[in-house]
C-alpha cells in the first residue's frame, strides 16, 4: 500500500485500488487513510485470544474473523474499518459490510483509545452492529465494554474477571488470559 498524500477524500474504488499492505494497519475514516503500525505484540496475543474463544463457541451460523475490512459506509468518502475481531452472519463470502456484523471486538491501544471509544462507537452504531466490545489491557485488572444497540444506541456495561456473554451467542472469557 502506497500512504502518497492524496489532496481529495478516497472512495471505496480507491480504496480498494490500494491493495493489501501486511507492515501496517490501515483504516479509511470518511475518505481519509488511517495509517498506523502493527499493534504490539500484547494487542495481538489479546486479539488472538479472544478470536479462538469466539471461534471456538460460534454456532455454524456464525463466522469468526481476526482484523478483517468492514465496509462502514460505501458512499464517498468511505469508511473501512478493521476490527480486532469480528462476528458475521455465516455465508458473507465477499466484502463484509457492516450489516453483516453481529459483534465488533477492539483491543485498544494507546494510539487509538479515544477512536476505538468514540469515533468507531458511534460509526458502529450507526451501521447497525448489534454488538461491540472494548478491551482495556492498560491497567492492573483487563476489562471490557461490552455495548449492546438498543433504539440506535449502545448500552454499556463494564466486567472485570470473567466475562460470560449471551449474545450473539453463549462465550465465556477469562479476561486476565488475555494478558
Amino acid at each position: 500500500m502506497t500512504a502518497a498524500t492524496r489532496p481529495h477524500l478516497l472512495s471505496l474504488a480507491e480504496w480498494d485500488a490500494l491493495g493489501e499492505d501486511s507492515t501496517s494497519h490501515a483504516e479509511l475514516q470518511e475518505g481519509v487513510l488511517i495509517v498506523s503500525p502493527k499493534p504490539v505484540p500484547a494487542h495481538q496475543r489479546a486479539g488472538g485470544r479472544l478470536f479462538t474463544a469466539l471461534d471456538a463457541a460460534a454456532p455454524e451460523r456464525f463466522d469468526v474473523y481476526p482484523e478483517v475490512d468492514v465496509v462502514l459506509d460505501a458512499r464517498t468518502p468511505a469508511t473501512v474499518r478493521a476490527p480486532d475481531v469480528v462476528v458475521v452472519r455465516a455465508g458473507v463470502t465477499a466484502r463484509i459490510s457492516g450489516a453483516d456484523v453481529v459483534l465488533a471486538v477492539e483491543v485498544l491501544s494507546p494510539g487509538t483509545r479515544r477512536t476505538d471509544r468514540v469515533m468507531k462507537r458511534h460509526e458502529y452504531a450507526e451501521a447497525g452492529i448489534a454488538h461491540y466490545w472494548i478491551v482495556d489491557l492498560a491497567d492492573d485488572v483487563v476489562r471490557i465494554e461490552a455495548l449492546t444497540l438498543v433504539d440506535g444506541a449502545y448500552e454499556a456495561s463494564e466486567v472485570t474477571g470473567v466475562f460470560g456473554a449471551t449474545a450473539p451467542f453463549p462465550v465465556t472469557v477469562d479476561l486476565e488470559a488475555l494478558r
